[in-house]
């Protein structure tokens, strides 16, 4: 099943109103997708919790949203305009198409060729010799498209919250060690996107720098890869045995960068990145106030000094998150001679926590329904339907990860109960309409334990 994972769940993304190729109807426009009425919510739950827990669950850490445009000096000072850049080469046979020359190996392993033999991955046609390729976005602010002009549409989130270093502090107070952090758009003009939504050029970032005293740096780099997996593993419900944690060797670092260790997750096209965390030393304030002229350096007032802070960096991809849920809750099995497609979403995270199924769409059925989907979209993340029968119905539940439905039958208008089915085991439980929220907290409270479980692998 590796070997056709990713298009078995584009096609449920597509079908199920997870993810459509953007402008389809003109062609599509390569590596940018929307997210349909799905993915929305599971986007927006994505956002919810890392929100949560890196800043309001925590009393170190603050968030701002900075703009998408910004004075283009801020590019200059960061070292984008000069350092961020790719290898590129192009082929010069038959597919034309341009690569990035260090995923060349990887391109030709992918195609069932050797990683170090000659020629375009693509049609083995001859390539160019490599030549640097910058990343980011360029557009023009006001009416005259000259260099003057000039600005880029920003390649990451975290410049924003350099800049506003000292807004910041002044206006919070904060003490070191603390937070900055940030959700927000990002745009690289990437070689050679792929693997479905794995790569864009349009995506969504969650940073947060966490400023701190030069010399504790190495051991909060520490502590925040661990609280990163920990996150992935027992809040979004990641597999840890999928999951590892690589530190990049010296020649990967970026320039900023002395120490960074990617939490990377196996993808059926192999391991990738999927959360870096970056001990970006003082680069970025030190930079930034050598070009600026502006002070960013911190008073400590309770050793009497003055220093610029060292920075941690946790940042990851909404998309990434995405697509690796997807990946790792996706599950088949076979269920009475047919094969039943589950997402083994965490509850938490699935777009829809409840289903509500009236058996029948006969009028004395599906008005209790409704009634009691209102009811219920208070305290969870519901959907109704009522259309085709309600083993299809169930399954289509299944393929979206919702752990709960609830039945509304010809019985209810007896017994004032209806049926709770639970989304792995099946099992089917008959609770009166009194105990209705309370009797699903509890089953999502057990669905929660055991999506821990199964990411951790404790019993």
């Amino acid at each position: 099943m590796a070997e056709d994972l990713v298009e078995r769940i584009v096609s449920l993304c597509k079908q199920r109103g997870f993810v459509y190729p953007s402008s389809e109807i003109y062609g599509g426009l390569n590596a940018v997708y929307d997210f349909g009425p799905l993915g929305v919510r599971l986007r927006r739950n994505i956002r919810n919790r890392w929100w949560r827990s890196m800043v309001e669950l925590r009393d170190d850490v603050d968030g701002i949203e900075t703009s998408v445009l910004m004075n283009p000096e801020v590019w200059a000072a960061s070292g984008h305009v000069q350092s961020f850049t790719d290898p590129l080469v192009d082929c010069t046979g038959a597919c034309r198409k341009r690569w990035r020359e260090d995923h060349l190996a990887a391109e030709r392993t992918a195609r069932g060729k050797a990683p170090d033999a000659p020629g375009c991955p693509e049609c083995g046609g001859p390539l160019t010799a490599a030549r640097q390729f910058n990343l980011m976005f360029k557009t023009f602010i006001g009416p005259v498209e000259d260099s003057a002009a000039q600005i880029w549409l920003r390649p990451e989130t975290a410049q924003g919250m350099f800049v506003n270093f000292a807004n910041v502090v002044n206006s919070t107070r904060r003490r070191l060690p603390f937070g900055i952090a940030q959700q927000g758009k990002a745009f690289r003009n990437e070689i050679s996107p792929g693997n479905f939504i794995f790569r864009l050029r349009e995506f969504e970032l969650m940073e947060m720098e966490y400023f701190c005293k030069p010399g504790s740096d190495r051991e909060l780099h520490d502590y925040w890869c661990q609280e990163r997996w920990r996150w992935h593993t027992e809040e979004m419900g990641v597999r840890a045995g999928n999951l590892r944690l690589r530190a990049h060797e010296k020649h990967e670092l970026s320039h900023y960068s002395t120490a960074t260790s990617d939490i990377e997750y196996s993808y059926p096209f192999g391991w990738g990145e999927l959360e870096g965390i970056a001990d970006r030393t003082d680069y970025d304030l030190r930079t930034h106030a050598e070009h600026s002229g502006r002070d960013l350096s911190f008073f400590d007032a309770q050793t009497n000094e003055r220093f610029t802070p060292f920075v941690i960096e946790p940042a990851v991809g909404l998309e990434r998150i995405f697509i690796t849920l997807l990946v790792d809750a996706y599950d088949e099995e076979a269920v009475r001679g047919e094969t039943r497609v589950v997402l083994r979403l965490h509850p938490d995270v699935a777009p829809v926590q409840v289903a509500v199924l009236p058996l029948s769409k006969r009028a004395e059925l599906t008005e209790p329904a409704h009634r009691i989907d209102h009811e219920l979209r208070a305290v969870f993340a519901t959907e109704y339907d009522e259309t085709q029968s309600i083993g299809r119905r169930y399954r289509r539940q299944d393929e979206i990860g919702t752990p709960l439905a609830v039945t509304v039958d010809f019985d209810t208008l007896q017994d004032d109960a209806v049926t709770i089915r639970e989304r792995d085991s099946m099992e089917q439980v008959r609770v009166p309409l009194a105990n209705l929220t309370p009797a699903l907290k509890d089953q999502l409270d057990a669905s929660r334990r055991r999506a821990v479980a199964r990411a951790t692998g404790s019993s």
